[in-house]
């Protein structure tokens, strides 16, 4: 199994939504230690924009609960960056740093990135584990 992970937004956002779905369980294991958390300075500076859209309406507790969650058990890294063209360029930070973590990346977006086995869907993702 590979247990590391970098986490698009659309997954972060989801968890946070409800504690009930598979994003909601991939947070669980990030949070238990049993898989480890990639990010790069821009995705955290998404998250945090991201979070703090008001048509989420996530309170400041949870908003900060949150990145403080990731940044306490990720793994900041400096991704080497690439020259790939991908269907949502904003995404490329994702994936330059699933790439240089050696990382799956796990998106609720699969059309948004290249064909790649690195990267998975979240229930996808759970199953890998599962099967493990």
């Amino acid at each position: 199994m590979n247990n590391r992970v970098v986490l698009d937004t659309n997954v972060i956002i989801s968890a946070a939504i409800s504690s009930l779905g598979n994003p909601a369980k991939i947070i669980g294991l990030v949070s238990d230690g049993i898989i480890t958390m990639y990010y790069s300075n821009e995705i955290l500076s998404e998250y945090e924009e991201v979070l703090s859209r008001e048509r989420f309406g996530f309170s400041s507790e949870k908003q900060n609960a949150t990145i403080e969650l990731i940044s306490e058990t990720g793994i900041l890294i400096d991704p080497e960056q690439s020259i790939i063209q991908i269907p949502d360029m904003d995404d490329i930070i994702f994936y330059d740093v699933a790439k240089s973590a050696n990382a799956i990346l796990v998106t609720g977006n699969i059309k948004h990135y290249p064909d790649d086995d690195l990267i998975m869907t979240p229930a996808e993702f759970l199953k890998s584990v599962n099967e493990e």
